[in-house]
């Protein structure tokens, strides 16, 4: 990847869009790219946490395993994301699988080099506490929904979480665009495979849920939003 492409994409990454044009290049300095093909993993559960990735192209499952060896998707991370979010400042491992499902184009940056560069630029730093402080925010709010809905009321919930985290805009519906096995689904929140089959079955007779050509689900957020009030 050229230098041009390394400094395009990370100026577009929230964390580095403020940065002057200097400031950059001290990160451009000591990031690498590295292509990933599709069912690869860029790291496992329990490896040493050595470097931060950001994602130029393509897709990134974030998954914790159990003992029994029982999956629990995190996240589905795209373009413009970095990952993980945790572990700076310490010593520690990956707390969960990076594998890839769409073939992925990364740019990586070793933790420690990152690390210096954080400690020397304040706002830098700052604006990292925020990306850390709102998935804080987020898995708060996953705990509640698991807390203080059903089954069918946290289904739907996650179909508007990946509204946003994964959804398009098409006039009044939301394309998730990434593909989503209903086991992958259930792996979410964790449920059933079969009470996600039969969820799903509901809000399409509500018109609540449609699938394109391609298999992609189409979702009605403000149908869904009426569902849960």
């Amino acid at each position: 990847m050229r230098i041009e492409d390394i400094e395009k994409r990370l100026k577009a990454v929230p964390l580095f869009k403020d940065l002057e044009k200097e400031e950059l290049s001290h990160i451009i300095d000591i990031a690498q790219t590295r292509l990933y093909k599709h069912k690869l993993y860029v790291f496992m559960q329990g490896d040493p946490l050595d470097r931060v990735f950001f994602i130029h192209s393509g897709k990134i499952k974030i998954y914790k395993t159990d003992t029994s060896g029982r999956e629990q998707i995190v996240s589905v991370l795209e373009a413009g994301e970095m990952f993980p979010h945790a572990g700076f400042f310490r010593q520690g491992n990956y707390p969960a699988h990076a594998e890839v499902i769409e073939e992925a184009q990364l740019i990586t940056i070793p933790i420690e080099d990152f690390e210096r560069i954080l400690l020397s630029n304040p706002l830098l730093c700052i604006k990292l506490f925020k990306v850390l402080g709102e998935k804080i925010v987020d898995l708060q709010n996953r705990l509640e929904e698991q807390i203080l809905h059903n089954t069918y009321e946290q289904i739907i919930m996650l179909f508007l979480r990946l509204c946003k985290t994964n959804g398009m805009k098409l006039d009044d519906l939301y394309k998730i665009t990434t593909h989503f096995t209903n086991r992958e689904l259930a792996n979410m929140i964790g449920t059933s495979r079969e009470t996600v089959s039969r969820t799903i079955s509901q809000l399409r007779k509500k018109d609540f849920l449609l699938t394109d050509e391609e298999g992609f689900f189409l979702v009605n957020r403000d149908g869904l939003k009426q569902e849960i009030l």
